[in-house]
């Protein structure tokens, strides 16, 4: 189990500086310049850890990467620590940490600086805490440690408390039940509440944005964003196809056991909600991990009766996580991601290329055509990678209307600006005469979300603060 998780480790590792930085990791970098105790779309932990790690080295992308390795590393090996709660020996912990280390989603996300990643590590610690605490002789001040981790994962993705409070009522209703009734039990919700509270109380200050970009989501706005249909057709990916009858086995291996029912109970009432409320695929990844633990142990036990198909076993696993190495590492030439069908599997490959290219075109444009115009972009991504790279251009800090941008202030005055990505029709809403001045080429033929994104010189119809409360956006 350890070697595995080593091995997982140093690949995540030696990835890390290809391409470049992922539209996400840019935000992160500069939401936190802007410290808070929330933000629309997300709570503080990963935007104060981007800063922490950008105080170190601004200009480290290994840095930067080093916690989510770190994160994914910990889902690998818990997997491993949960099937030695459901009674595993050695080789069951090695199976289930290969097949986790295997998967898609977990390689996906420890690549990238990521909420996701931190939600799936948390999620994790939590179930094999509540594991410890369903055992026959459990010690229950294991609660004083879950009540901790509850409340910073909560700091990092609100998302949490569904899975949480789905597990807790599942316990509940179909047990056991006796794992509640001890002192220990609300310190540990007294805990988790009074950590989760200052992002609540920002969220409360500004309307609930979190809410409102939730159903933005929901209705498609994000690049990650699903159907239903797809939903339902990716959860056969998230941990790789080839081990599809593992969890599928595993989840059938939880129902039969009274003690851990409440585990199969969870997965299908979060599979059933997050599909009824058009949440993204990958919400759902957290809980393959201990479906694929359960699966291990009886699993390994059979291989231990027959030898001979340990290789058979191994093979399945080595080719999986082969394959998952491919399409979610970015071990292929930046070429390759020309391909539409490696976009159409791995949409975030393609937005990790090409800012550099991206700014010193904005550069160029705004030389030439608007030397001293202010900035404003329609998403993000745009603004995050002109703070990034701006610097030595003499770019002045970006505005756009896109999540915590907005809130952040709009251009000053009635100033000129140069549009970076605004659709046409925005740009003739907002703008008197606008002239299209360019548009941005990444040079290598990747068709990413800011491939041939237009520019505009704008002169705008009313001063920005009067225009500012209609460019706001939540996706």
């Amino acid at each position: 189990m350890w070697l595995i998780a080593a091995v997982f480790a140093g690949v995540l590792g030696a990835c890390s500086q290809r391409y470049g930085y992922h539209r996400d990791e840019l935000y992160f970098l500069a939401a936190g310049r802007h410290p808070a105790w929330g933000y629309p779309d997300q709570p503080l932990l990963t935007p104060m850890l981007a800063r922490a790690l950008s105080a170190i080295d601004p200009n480290s992308l290994l840095l930067l990467r080093v916690p989510s390795i770190l994160a994914a590393t910990l889902v690998v090996l818990c997997a491993g620590w949960m099937a030695g709660e459901f009674g595993g020996g050695r080789a069951a912990r090695a199976l289930a940490a290969g097949a986790v280390a295997a998967s898609e989603i977990v390689m996906a996300t420890g690549h990238l600086l990521s909420t996701a990643t931190f939600d799936l590590a948390a999620w994790s610690v939590i179930v094999l805490l509540v594991l410890k605490l369903l055992r026959a002789d459990a010690d229950p001040r294991w609660w004083l440690a879950l009540g901790p981790v509850v409340g910073a994962g909560l700091l990092n993705k609100a998302l949490l408390a569904l899975p949480v409070a789905v597990l807790v009522a599942a316990l509940l209703a179909v047990g056991p039940r006796k794992s509640f009734v001890t002192r220990y039990f609300p310190l540990a919700v007294g805990i988790a509440v009074a950590m989760w509270l200052p992002y609540l109380w920002w969220q409360g200050q500004h309307g609930w944005p979190q809410w409102r970009l939730s159903r933005s989501i929901a209705g498609g706005s994000s690049g990650t964003s699903s159907t239903r249909v797809q939903f339902v057709v990716l959860q056969l990916g998230l941990m790789g196809p080839l081990l599809v009858p593992l969890w599928a086995f595993g989840w059938w291996r939880l129902w039969k056991q009274p003690r851990w029912r409440a585990f199969a109970v969870t997965y299908v009432v979060l599979f059933a909600g997050f599909l009824a409320a058009g949440g993204k695929a990958y919400y759902l990844g957290g809980m393959y991990p201990v479906l694929e633990a359960a699966a291990a142990v009886p699993v390994a036990a059979w291989l231990a009766g027959h030898r001979k198909y340990w290789p058979a076993a191994v093979s399945v696993l080595t080719v999986s996580a082969v394959v998952a190495a491919v399409l979610f590492l970015p071990v292929l030439p930046t070429t390759a991601q020309r391909s539409s069908v490696l976009r159409a599997v791995n949409y975030d490959a393609a937005e990790t290329i090409g800012w550099p290219t991206y700014v010193r075109e904005i550069a160029d444009a705004r030389t030439t055509y608007a030397p001293t115009a202010e900035l404003l972009t329609a998403n993000y991504g745009e603004a995050g990678a002109i703070e990034r790279y701006g610097s030595p251009y003499g770019l002045p800090t970006p505005h756009s209307g896109h999540n915590s941008y907005w809130y952040w202030g709009p251009p000053p005055g009635s100033s000129q600006v140069l549009t970076i990505g605004l659709p046409q029709t925005t740009v003739d809403r907002i703008c008197l005469a606008p002239t299209l001045i360019g548009r941005l080429d990444n040079g290598l033929g990747i068709h990413n979300d800011e491939q041939h994104a237009p520019l505009f010189r704008c002169t705008p119809r009313a001063p920005w603060t009067t225009i500012w409360p209609h460019l706001q956006g939540l996706g």
